[in-house]
């Protein structure tokens, strides 16, 4: 089988977190590989994701590893074990693989933590306010390409319709409540959707006011997936040309940090719901 031209970024971490596992035990590439009656080549191609791996061999290496957290490894074999091919793979080769990969998270989390500051998040937007924010791209977008792109944004909020939907954390600025994507009457319907979704049990929606005491000094909007166990959390941050993934435990625990900060800095639940219905009245 040849190898993976474009590992999910799922894939790719568990790829991560096996070299992560084989550079604490001090062992080359080379080593590893011989191991697996292979090379280097075989090590590098896993590590990255390319290849599969099954859960017996992530638990042979782990063993030569001498990995002690049994944790991981468990989690890591699940992983292995999964061949769920999520409704996302329909946009495969029509949307950019970053798209696909925020649902595939969003699918796999345990809970999420998301941070926005000049527009709602994307898994809360309506069908008119997401055609507003891709309708302005230059150049222009293929209309078959805005299409899958809206589709796309407006299904991903199905994983609150499962038994068991993860729960969530969603702080917006009031910048980003106030930005009129579209014009008035779209911002109003989404305003009012947004209403709605801060009544759902398993969101929690809160609001930054512009005269906020205590703001840390961050513009970065932050989506933030936690996996069954903190070693597995992901981040996602927005760049200007797409965006990037992050899972370096010392960068984990300063995002996860300024999450709780800015939690502590936003109104309470029902300040930000009242916050909300006084903007759909001013709109």
């Amino acid at each position: 089988m040849p190898p993976r031209s474009n590992p999910t970024a799922r894939q790719a971490r568990l790829g991560a977190e096996l070299r992560k596992l084989r550079e604490a035990a001090g062992l080359s590439a080379r080593e590893a590989g011989a191991l697996l009656g292979g090379g280097a080549a075989q090590i590098s191609h896993i590590e990255a994701g390319r290849w599969g791996v099954s859960a017996d061999r992530i638990r042979q290496l782990a063993s030569y590893y001498k990995a002690s957290n049994v944790r991981l490894i468990n989690e890591l074999c699940a992983m292995t074990d999964e061949r769920v091919r999520g409704w996302w793979e329909q946009y495969r080769g029509l949307l950019t693989p970053g798209f696909l990969d925020v649902s595939e998270l969003e699918h796999h989390a345990r809970a999420l933590h998301l941070l926005q500051i000049t527009y709602v998040p994307g898994i809360f937007q309506t069908e008119d306010y997401a055609r507003a924010l891709f309708g302005s791209a230059i150049p222009a977008l293929p209309g078959a390409q805005l299409n899958a792109r809206v589709e796309h944004r407006t299904r991903r909020r199905q994983i609150y319709d499962r038994k068991t939907p993860p729960d969530t954390v969603a702080i917006v600025h009031e910048a980003a409540l106030r930005m009129r994507y579209g014009g008035r009457a779209v911002q109003r319907a989404q305003l009012e959707f947004l209403a709605e979704v801060a009544e759902w049990p398993s969101v929690k929606l809160l609001v930054i006011p512009f005269d906020a005491d205590g703001l840390t000094g961050t513009a970065q909007s932050m989506f933030y997936a936690l996996g069954p166990i903190p070693e597995l959390d992901t981040v996602q941050i927005d760049a200007a040309f797409g965006g990037s993934f992050i899972s370096a435990n010392a960068l984990l625990s300063v995002f996860r940090n300024m999450f709780a900060t800015l939690t502590q800095t936003a109104l309470s639940v029902d300040g930000s719901r009242q916050f909300i219905h006084k903007l759909i009245q001013e709109t």
